[in-house]
């Protein structure tokens, strides 16, 4: 084996790789179809694949650990789980948002969301407190545009 280390090279040809090879090389490392996400997802998982299998994964012990720590943020439920962690604000983020020329701030809790002192669980029912109609919370806060929804 020589010296130089070919994988940060490899590593860093993934920026300017076309996004067709990107999904040769999907094929070719994890044996399965690439998913439809966008190619900063293919980017960085096949940075770590490409990493996993020159350099090894991560050891037993911590996947178990990892895994225990999952449990304890989603009590074991499986719906959560499967819910990105970047989807929902951190707790103690403050949403602000002007209706009809007064600024209503809302609190991200760990339970849900809090508003006028009041604990809401979803930003659906406090966009519809506010507004006298049914909003999507997300779209209403600015947290999802209306063609995402």
């Amino acid at each position: 084996m020589t010296n130089h280390d070919p994988i940060p090279a490899r590593l860093a040809a993934l920026k300017s790789t076309p996004t067709k090879e990107l999904k040769d090389q999907w094929r070719e490392l994890f044996d399965s179809e690439p998913p439809p996400f966008n190619r900063r997802y293919l980017e960085s998982r096949l940075a770590y694949r490409i990493q996993e299998l020159a350099y090894g994964g991560l050891k037993p012990e911590t996947i178990r650990r990892l895994e225990r720590l999952g449990e304890e943020l989603d009590g074991g439920d499986r719906k959560k789980s499967r819910i990105r962690a970047d989807f929902h604000p951190i707790a103690g983020t403050r949403l602000l948002r002007e209706w009809q020329g007064v600024e209503h701030v809302v609190t991200v809790t760990v339970d849900g969301f809090e508003w006028q002192g009041r604990p809401y669980k979803s930003l659906s029912a406090i966009a519809r407190a506010i507004t006298g109609t049914r909003w999507n919370g997300w779209v209403f806060f600015g947290l999802k545009s209306r063609r995402q929804t």
